[in-house]
């Protein structure tokens, strides 16, 4: 079921100053911001010969990584993100196996495009994961 790593997300406290660390500093091709409201984020993608990185920094107050930002201030890792074929069979298996869907347990439309779910951090030994359908 569980495809290739798609991108790993690091939440940062400055996205213009993180964007120039990786491609000033460690000379990787890096995204435009794109501002993704629905989301409350804003992302940067760093484009890496295997995966990306995604750069995560709130969008509006009411961000869901403002609080995480409060509680690492320095930034930090998110969340991992892994491809699947079909989002809703996927979904169907992790929940018949006891994994939790976070949200309404409906797919969202995610920075690529493509349709997304969050997967509760207790039930994936402490991360975050996110599913994307490829």
């Amino acid at each position: 079921m569980i495809g290739r790593l798609n991108h790993v997300a690091i939440v940062v406290p400055d996205l213009a100053a993180a964007a120039a660390v990786y491609r000033d500093t460690l000379g990787a091709a890096v995204s435009q911001p794109v501002d993704l409201p629905d989301h409350g984020v804003t992302t940067v993608f760093v484009a890496l010969p295997n995966t990306k990185i995604e750069l995560l920094h709130p969008f509006g107050p009411k961000s869901p990584i403002a609080k995480f930002l409060a509680e690492h201030p320095g930034g930090g890792m998110h969340h991992v993100c892994y491809e699947v074929d079909d989002i809703l069979a996927a979904r169907d298996r992790l929940k018949a196996a006891g994994a939790r869907v976070l949200g309404d347990g409906e797919p969202r439309i995610g920075a690529h495009g493509k349709p997304v779910l969050f997967l509760h951090p207790k039930d994936f030994c402490g991360t975050l994961v996110e599913i994307e359908q490829v």
